[in-house]
């Protein structure tokens, strides 16, 4: 079963960590509804939601390989609701 859920990521400004993170988005790209990053240039911390739709092991993997990466902060939410694969 394929659920709904948000992903929260948090970075410090650092063009390397940046392209890391497109790179993970782009393998994954098959569960990614949407996707809207916010760059704070006073702290210069951005944030990144993404909107997912997939398997608990799908979002966990992707979930997981964010959470590796150097000064990346990740937090997910995943609702209850479910879809039947078709």
């Amino acid at each position: 079963m394929k659920r709904i859920g948000v992903i929260g990521i948090v970075l410090r400004k650092d063009k390397d960590t940046a392209l890391a993170i497109q790179n993970l988005l782009s393998t994954f790209s098959e569960i990614i509804i949407g996707r809207m990053g916010v760059p704070d240039k006073e702290t210069g911390i951005s944030t990144i939601s993404v909107i997912v739709k997939g398997t608990n092991e799908q979002i966990s993997a992707l979930c997981g390989k964010l959470g590796k990466l150097n000064e990346v902060y990740v937090k997910s939410a995943v609702t209850s609701f479910e879809i039947e694969e078709a």
